[in-house]
């Protein structure tokens, strides 16, 4: 699975057998043709993420590839169970045999399953898995495949980051019984206990960073010493920008142009910047040229992140995270990183689950969208001294949902 599916099940890794999350596309064992089968539908999704950026011709082709993936209008609600093209095709390839294997695997065991994305979910209820079945939605809205073919006869649970996917999931069928809002999964070593220790005494220094001309601190005092408490007298890091491409590499030139119209910033030491490669060593090469290039191979105000497995890169990405002020991303599920008080710059969206992110971020005032990048040292740092910054990261946490790992944690345990 691609890095939303596989970053949205790393927080729950706690509550498995030896701490050790299953990927259906990569497991012990896994056939042939099953592993062929997974391998396609990514490559697909990558080939048209990047196709994207050809002019004219890759607007076109990736517009036709996200009918299958659309989120049709909310409103006015109305019966939306009836499946479609996307949905039968998956039927197909399940009662072909997709994911047998996995399933009589797990049955030798049957834990309840936790799947974040709906293919093996649907797997598991179609092979008669015994235990109970739960599925993770990782967007803030979602498109009729995440339920399936007859809804109202599933016994598939939900857990649902938004109101919004709460209330999808009814026009699609699901039973109400089935669904529990209980946020979006963040990692708990940003967050501490329920009690978010941890996440509390990141914010303070953050706010600080963010809201240097104290624009924001004057009107706000009172609300921010309510809910984080005394602060500190200074910051504990440099201020610090986070850039994080997709999972196919999409937009990193976004990050390089970002760099480069940032690098006289980060030499005077004004700005740290963050690149995140993730697991692409293709995509690290890229950066590290890029940053020899522009003559900042030996600042320290430079670092890449990136892994060769995805358990030490989202290892490595939470750590640098806490000491992250702005997260630059486009609005993929990090998108819900915003509750951990992590103000979002949104690039542009990559699919129809993102549009609606999007949406989400901007109407809740989590995000701010990101102006041109060729002038990005010019408004960046307007939006700073205007407190625009600090502003999002306090909606963010106030607002946000952040205890969905220690809700999904308390219902599997009370089965």
């Amino acid at each position: 699975m691609g890095y939303g599916h596989q970053r949205t099940a790393f927080p729950l890794r706690g509550i498995a057998p030896e701490g050790k999350v299953i990927n259906a596309n990569d497991y012990q064992g896994i056939p042939n043709k099953d592993k062929i089968a997974w391998e396609g539908t990514r490559k697909v999704y990558e080939f048209i993420s990047n196709f994207k950026k050809i002019f004219l011709v890759g607007e076109f082709v990736f517009s036709i590839f996200n009918q299958f993936q659309k989120i049709l209008n909310f409103y006015p609600k109305r019966d939306l169970s009836k499946t479609n093209f996307q949905l039968q095709e998956i039927f197909s390839l399940i009662k072909s045999g997709w994911g047998k294997h996995l399933i009589e695997k797990l049955k030798k065991n049957p834990l309840p399953i936790i799947s974040t994305f709906f293919t093996q979910a649907f797997m598991a209820e179609f092979f008669n898995y015994p235990g109970d079945i739960f599925c993770v939605i990782c967007d803030a809205d979602i498109a009729r495949p995440w339920a399936p073919i007859y809804p109202k006869k599933s016994r598939i649970k939900y857990f649902v980051p938004t109101e919004r996917a709460m209330e999808r999931l009814k026009l699609y069928g699901v039973k109400q019984e089935s669904i529990f809002l209980t946020g979006y999964p963040l990692p708990v070593e940003n967050i501490g206990t329920e009690n978010m220790e941890i996440l509390k005494q990141d914010l303070r220094y953050r706010i600080l960073n963010l809201d240097r001309c104290r624009k924001y601190s004057c009107q706000y005092q009172s609300l921010i010493e309510r809910y984080l408490g005394e602060m500190p007298e200074s910051p504990d890091h440099p201020l610090t920008m986070m850039f994080s491409v997709g999972g196919a590499g999409a937009q990193k030139e976004i990050g390089v142009r970002v760099l480069k119209n940032m690098k006289d910033r980060i030499k005077k030491g004004e700005l740290k910047i963050i690149l995140v490669a993730g697991v692409k060593e293709k995509i690290k090469e890229y950066f590290e040229k890029n940053v020899n290039d522009f003559g900042l191979e030996k600042n320290p105000n430079v670092e890449i992140v990136y892994a060769k497995t995805m358990e030490d890169y989202f290892l490595e990405f939470n750590k640098k995270l806490r000491k992250t002020d702005i997260l630059w991303t486009k609005p993929s599920e990090l998108s819900f990183y915003a509750a951990l008080g992590v103000p979002i710059i949104v690039a542009p969206p990559v699919g129809s689950q993102e549009d609606f992110n999007q949406r989400w971020l901007l109407k809740s005032g989590f995000g701010i969208m990101q102006e041109n990048p060729e002038y990005v040292s010019q408004w960046f740092f307007d939006w700073l001294e205007s407190g625009y910054f600090a502003e999002a990261a306090m909606q963010g946490f106030i607002e946000g949902k952040k205890l969905g790992t220690f809700n999904i944690e308390r219902i599997i345990c009370g089965l």
